[in-house]
C-alpha cells in the first residue's frame, strides 16, 4: 500500500499502486474481488532479492517496507535466529509471574544456549506447540476486573521475537496519529499532539470513545486478512494462529471462544495495532478528507481513541458512520463510555457568556481534560489533572503496602515511598497539575502517618505532625512539574522528524 506525506508530517495512505485502484485503502484489504484490469498483475510481490539490497537482516525489511507500502514478504521466518530469541530472552522481566508450565526466567537461563537451541529447532521445522494462557484478574481503578492472560516463558520468548521482525514492516504503515505501544512513542506524546490539536485547531466538539471488549472481540479471521496483506510467509501466519488458538486456562478449566487475542501476551499490543490500522486508521483519515466541513483531529493510544470537531453535525455524522465500521468487524462502541461533548475554546466563551456553568471534561490516558482561563481570566487554557479514580486506587494500593511495611525500618519505607513519588510525578508532572501533585503529597503524609502511629500505644503523641513534616521532607521530594509545555515538547518532536 502505497502512502504520501502531508505538509503536517502526517502519513496518510494513497490509493494501491495499480491503473485501477480507486477504492479507499481501508477497503483494499476487506476481501473484496480485484478489478478485471488487475488479473494479468502477479498476486504475489517477492522480497527483492539479496544481491539486490544494500542492508541485510531487520535493517534490510524496514527499508523494503519503507520503500514499497504494497510489497508481500515472503521469507521472514529465517530472521528469527538464535541470536534474536537470546536477546529477546534477555529483553523479558525476570521477576514477572511463570505461565502454566511454570517455568521461570532464572530456571530457564540455566542451560540457555542448549535451551535456545531447542527452541529455534522447533520453531523452523514447524514443531514449536504455543501453550494457553494462564488467566488472572487485576483489579481496575473502577473497581472492575481486568482478565490477563500470562504466556508460558517460551511463547513470550518467541513472541518477543517475532514482534520484532513485524514492527520492521508495520511501523512503515502506521499512521502518525497511533501511538499506543509502538517503539519511540509514548502516551505523554499523545497527551502533547492532543493537546495541540484541541489549543491549536478550531475543535469545538470531542468524540471520547472507547471500544467495549476490545481484545476480547478481535475477529481472528480479520486480522489474518490484515495481516497477509502484507506477510506472505505462511509458517508466520501459522505461528500467529498457534497463539490465537491457544486458549486461556482458568484454575483447571480450559476454554477459548474463537475470538480475541489475550490481553498480557507479548504480541497482542502489536496485533491489535494492525486490526485497528485497517479497521480505524485508514477508515478515519479518508473520511475526514472525503467528510468533514471542518477542522478534524485524531489521536489513537491503542483501542482508546479522541476525536475533535469543528462542526457538530460532522461529530454526528462520523459517529454514526463509526458505529456501522466498526460493526462491520464484530465490534462496539461502549454505549456508557462513549460520549459527544462540547468542548474547546469557542465552548468555554459559550458557556461564559450565557452562564450556563463549565464545558464537560473528559478522560483520556489518566488525566481529566478540562476547559479552563488563566489567572487574570484573559485566555483561554487546557487543562490536564490527574483523574480522581486513578489517584484514589494508587493510594489504596500504597496504603495496603505500607500496613505490610508497618515494621520495616523508617528509613527503608520512607527510600520505598521516595521512589513511588518519583515515579508518580515522572508521569503526572504536567503543567497546571500543581494542586493534584500536592494532593497526593498530603495524601501519603496522612497514610504514612496512620501506620507509623500504630506501631505502639504512644504513637499519637510521639509521631507529632511536626515531627511526620520533618520525615517526610528528608525522604520525599517535593512537588514537581517535570513536563514542559506541550506545545513546546510536540513541535520540537515534529521539527526532528523533519530533518
Amino acid at each position: 500500500m502505497n502512502a504520501d506525506r502531508e505538509s503536517d508530517g502526517r502519513v496518510v495512505p494513497a490509493t494501491p499502486a495499480n491503473n485501477g485502484g480507486t477504492e479507499p485503502p481501508a477497503e483494499s484489504v476487506e476481501g473484496r474481488r480485484p478489478a478485471r484490469r488487475n488479473t494479468e498483475q502477479p498476486s504475489l510481490v517477492r522480497t527483492p532479492k539479496p544481491e539486490r539490497r544494500r542492508s541485510h537482516g531487520l535493517a534490510g525489511v524496514r527499508e523494503a517496507a519503507r520503500k514499497d507500502r504494497s510489497l508481500k514478504f515472503t521469507t521472514l521466518l529465517h530472521h528469527i535466529n538464535p541470536e534474536l530469541l537470546t536477546s529477546s530472552f534477555y529483553d523479558l522481566k525476570r521477576h514477572a509471574a511463570p505461565g502454566v508450565d511454570g517455568v521461570t526466567w532464572h530456571e530457564y537461563e540455566q542451560d540457555l544456549e542448549n535451551r535456545i537451541a531447542d527452541l529455534h529447532g522447533r520453531i523452523h521445522r514447524g514443531a514449536f506447540r504455543a501453550k494457553p494462557s494462564k488467566r488472572v484478574h487485576i483489579e481496575k481503578t473502577d473497581g472492575r476486573k481486568r482478565p490477563l492472560g500470562i504466556p508460558s516463558l517460551e511463547d513470550k520468548i518467541v513472541q518477543h521475537a517475532l514482534r520484532a521482525v513485524l514492527q520492521c514492516i508495520y511501523e512503515a504503515d502506521f499512521l502518525g496519529f497511533s501511538y499506543g505501544f509502538r517503539p519511540g512513542r509514548s502516551p505523554h506524546q499523545a497527551l502533547d499532539a492532543l493537546y495541540v490539536g484541541i489549543t491549536e485547531k478550531r475543535v469545538n466538539w470531542i468524540l471520547d470513545a472507547d471500544i467495549e471488549g476490545f481484545f476480547d472481540n478481535i475477529d481472528r479471521d480479520w486480522l489474518v486478512q490484515f495481516i497477509e496483506h502484507r506477510v506472505a510467509d505462511k509458517r508466520i501466519v501459522r505461528l500467529i494462529l498457534k497463539w490465537l488458538n491457544a486458549g486461556i486456562i482458568e484454575g483447571t478449566d480450559w476454554s477459548d471462544n474463537g475470538k480475541g487475542t489475550p490481553q498480557g501476551a507479548v504480541l497482542s499490543p502489536l496485533l491489535a495495532n494492525i486490526f485497528l490500522h485497517y479497521v480505524f486508521d485508514l477508515w478515519i483519515d479518508q473520511w475526514r478528507k472525503r467528510h468533514a466541513t471542518g477542522d478534524c483531529i485524531v489521536v489513537r493510544y491503542a483501542d482508546d481513541f479522541v476525536i475533535g470537531f469543528e462542526h457538530q453535525s460532522d461529530a454526528q455524522a462520523c459517529l454514526d458512520a463509526l458505529h456501522g465500521r466498526l460493526g462491520k468487524f464484530g465490534l462496539r462502541l461502549h454505549p456508557q463510555k462513549t460520549r459527544l461533548i462540547e468542548f474547546g475554546r469557542r465552548a468555554s466563551d459559550r458557556h461564559r457568556r450565557e452562564g450556563t456553568g463549565k464545558c464537560e471534561t473528559f478522560d483520556f490516558l489518566g488525566f481529566t481534560h478540562v476547559c479552563a482561563r488563566t489567572r487574570r481570566g484573559d485566555r483561554f487554557v487546557l487543562r490536564r489533572l490527574t483523574m480522581a479514580s486513578r489517584m484514589r486506587g494508587t493510594l489504596a494500593r500504597i496504603g495496603e503496602e505500607l500496613r505490610r511495611r508497618r515494621h520495616h525500618s523508617i528509613g527503608a519505607t520512607g527510600r520505598w515511598l521516595a521512589s513511588v513519588v518519583r515515579g508518580w510525578q515522572a508521569y503526572h508532572g504536567v503543567p497546571l497539575n500543581f494542586a493534584r501533585l500536592t494532593q497526593f503529597r498530603e495524601a501519603l503524609f496522612h497514610l504514612w502517618l496512620g501506620q507509623l502511629r500504630r506501631r505502639s500505644q504512644r504513637g499519637s503523641r510521639t509521631w507529632t505532625h511536626e515531627r511526620m513534616g520533618r520525615l517526610m521532607r528528608k525522604h520525599l521530594p517535593p512537588p514537581k512539574i517535570t513536563h514542559p509545555w506541550p506545545s513546546i515538547r510536540h513541535h520540537a518532536r515534529l521539527r526532528a522528524r523533519a530533518v
